[in-house]
């Protein structure tokens, strides 16, 4: 067996369902030895879009994305979507190629340290040294990939260890077939204890739900805790969601640049569960916050625990865990005149973004794709949002009750451009679900050219591109202040045409009510479809009313 083969077959016992790639300098031996296993290759026509497959089907998914690609420059583009993945705690695995390790640092073709690129935010980077350590070494990048906080690991392995034979019958230890996140950890008896009684004992708490929620399928006992408690839930703006149908309890989100309810300056005690304490949650400085105010902690990994601040209580435990036991051991009154005040803070913020705004005569306004997609998204739909004027209006109009797993961001990073490969990633992962992008036209020119991805390798979606000619968010910010639209204007694109180009459908939609209609034609049409919204500039009301 050679190393190539014993990594595919790692791989493969995992149930890697599939390798998003772009073949390469040292990916040869990879590619035959995949394609002999019969593991797809999801080939695309730039690194960064393969990273964002991988570390989007993790986010979705919880399994490990697993990413190859060759050396160099490639290397660092592929390092796109590690990094995506370090900011949300997803499980990702980017395996890169390299020449000769012979020639390694002596100036052979595209010799480069791709391990001191990785390891300062991988959870583990190693260049493979001998082909009968892949094995264990795959072990080491799932393990590390899915356990504790999740999050990205990385191996560069040289050509002629890809291509070197392992002896038969070499004594291995048992490596496992683990594939994804999978959390157990209960909290001990006495934090449950006090978290309880820090809960009956507060007048306004509240719960911050972040990613590892979702990491650790804790959704319906977020809910029950909140419900007994009468506690509110905020999620941080791109953090995944585990709230999947409207509840009284999720008053949206915080952190965004429209703005937000005044919840975190007037909450006494914040339930933090898997999530970081960073601008977002205001830094948890005091003020703005109250002087008085009290923090649980609770996260799976104990390095995590006292991530910026020291809380008051700081429970080692996944969510779903701790939320169980923290509900059973409640035993005081919900605090439902609290519940009332913020629900009514939720409304008044969140009418703002009821009424159109003004625009030009026959113009349209991110407002009516975001009414659109509320039409058209049910519970069989994957909504994937790229961009950052569209991305406000969407998170303003569809996230107020709710924050499903079936919403997928850019993630913590903030990055933009990733939306293309996340909605392929969406229907790789869930092929019988319909899958719609909503992207800016900015975001969209980063990795438009993998609609002819998507048609090649039949993973249909909708995208709906707001074009407003310009990065749209930055111009509302420059008119805001008075500012000259400088360096943030991007003119007309043909956007329709272009996918056409790809071999995917295009269509240019004119009119507010022809949105809706246009994106159920794309999902019935089994095609990749780009529809064309066009959209006036406007001033500060487009992104805040």
């Amino acid at each position: 067996m050679t190393g190539a083969q014993a990594l595919i077959q790692q791989l493969a016992c995992r149930e890697v369902p599939f390798i998003a790639m772009l073949c390469g300098n040292g990916t040869e031996p990879i590619i035959d030895a995949a394609h002999e296993a019969r593991i797809p290759l999801i080939h695309t026509r730039n690194e960064q879009a393969a990273s964002y497959i991988a570390d989007s089907y993790a986010r979705l998914t919880r399994q490990v994305g697993v990413c190859v690609a060759s050396s160099g420059i490639a290397h660092i583009n592929a390092m796109a979507g590690l990094l995506n993945a370090h900011y949300d705690g997803a499980p990702m695995l980017l395996i890169t190629g390299a020449n000769e390790s012979s020639t390694l640092g002596r100036g052979g073709f595209q010799d480069i340290d791709h391990i001191a690129m990785c390891e300062s935010f991988c959870k583990h980077a190693e260049q493979v040294a001998r082909p009968e350590r892949i094995p264990q070494a795959v072990a080491d990048c799932f393990h590390a990939a899915t356990t504790g906080r999740p999050g990205p690991t990385h191996l560069t392995i040289p050509r002629d260890i890809l291509l070197g034979e392992i002896p038969d019958g070499l004594p291995m230890p048992p490596l496992g077939s683990r594939g994804g996140v999978e959390q157990s950890a209960a909290p001990i008896r006495a934090d449950v204890a006090r978290a309880a009684q820090m809960l009956r004992d507060a007048k306004k708490p509240l719960i911050v739900a972040g990613s590892g929620c979702f990491y650790a399928d804790a959704g319906p006992g977020l809910l029950q805790l909140a419900q007994a408690a009468g506690a509110p839930i905020i999620t941080p703006i791109w953090d995944r969601g585990v709230v999947n149908e409207p509840s009284e309890h999720f008053l949206g989100v915080i952190g965004a640049a429209s703005g937000e309810p005044p919840l975190l300056r007037e909450a006494d005690l914040l339930i933090i569960a898997g999530a970081d304490v960073d601008y977002r949650l205001k830094y948890l400085d005091r003020p703005p916050l109250r002087e008085d105010l009290q923090v649980i902690r609770i996260d799976v990994d104990a390095g995590r625990l006292y991530q910026a601040i020291a809380p008051d209580l700081a429970m080692l435990a996944d969510p779903k865990s701790a939320f169980a036991a923290i509900s059973e051991a409640y035993e005081g009154q919900a605090h439902a005149e609290w519940l009332t005040e913020a629900q009514k803070m939720h409304t008044a913020f969140y009418s703002d973004w009821d009424e159109r705004p003004d625009a030009p005569e026959g113009a349209m306004v991110g407002w009516d794709i975001a009414r659109a997609v509320a039409q058209v998204v049910d519970e069989d739909t994957i909504l994937v949002v790229d961009g950052g004027n569209i991305g406000q209006w969407m998170h303003m109009t569809l996230c107020r009750n709710s924050y499903p797993e079936a919403l997928l961001t850019c993630g913590a990073s903030g990055v933009i451009g990733y939306g293309v490969p996340g909605a392929m990633a969406a229907k790789l992962a869930f092929p019988e679900r319909k899958v719609l992008l909503v992207t800016g036209d900015g975001s969209l020119g980063f990795c438009v050219p993998e609609f002819q991805s998507a048609v090649r390798h039949g993973t249909p979606f909708v995208c709906v591109v707001a074009d407003d000619e310009a990065w749209g968010i930055v111009v509302t910010g420059q008119k805001a202040r008075g500012a000259a639209c400088v360096a943030s204007e991007l003119g007309q694109c043909g956007w329709a045409e272009t996918a056409m180009g790809f071999g995917a459908r295009g269509v240019r939609v004119t009119q507010p009510d022809d949105i809706a209609p246009a994106i159920e034609d794309g999902f019935a049409s089994g095609q990749p479809t780009l529809i064309e919204v066009p959209l006036a500039v406007m001033g500060p009301c487009e992104c805040r009313p």
